[in-house]
């Protein structure tokens, strides 16, 4: 009996020891990369889009505009909790080339201000959909795959509202 306690005793530390590792590499590179890609996306679109809840003169592209910081600072916040447990640290305003945009569009003006901005959004949505699609394939955490998932419906009903206000103007 007491061989039997102590061979139950190994098998559950075992499983116990087993149960910690898979946790601690749930998390991979590349979920990491990605997630420091999608959290620097939401950067990008929250400095362009407060630009264009500014100087957009189409009340369509300010309202999508508006939508855009909205829900992209709602992103964010829904990753940060992996942003902390990976250790990772959440980029503070856009990205080089975004800058530049940002920098360009704000020369610009009417029609052509609100045309260029549309045009980044769907050329941004469509690089981040694909991106969430191919993390929401390869993650194997379950709930940064729920949340991946989350990620990419929002993205992809952005991409299509970006797409038909750029038809329309």
């Amino acid at each position: 009996m007491k061989n039997w306690m102590k061979l139950m005793g190994v098998g559950i530390l075992s499983c116990a020891s087993l149960m910690v590792t898979c946790s601690a590499k749930a998390q991979t590179d590349a979920d990491k990369k990605f997630l420091a890609m999608a959290a620097q996306g939401d950067q990008n679109e929250i400095a362009l889009s407060k630009l264009a809840v500014d100087k957009a003169t189409n009340p369509d592209v300010k309202a999508f505009a508006q939508k855009m910081v909205d829900e992209h600072q709602q992103m964010t916040a829904s990753m940060k909790p992996f942003a902390d447990k990976w250790g990772l640290s959440a980029p503070s305003g856009p990205d080089s080339s975004h800058q530049k945009e940002w920098d360009k569009l704000n020369g610009m003006s009417g029609t052509a201000f609100d045309k260029e901005y549309m045009s980044d959004m769907v050329t941004d949505h469509a690089k981040a959909y694909s991106a969430f699609t191919k993390e929401g394939e390869d993650t194997k955490d379950p709930e940064f795959k729920d949340a991946v998932l989350k990620g990419k419906t929002a993205v992809a009903a952005h991409k299509n509202m970006a797409y038909d206000l750029k038809k329309k103007l």
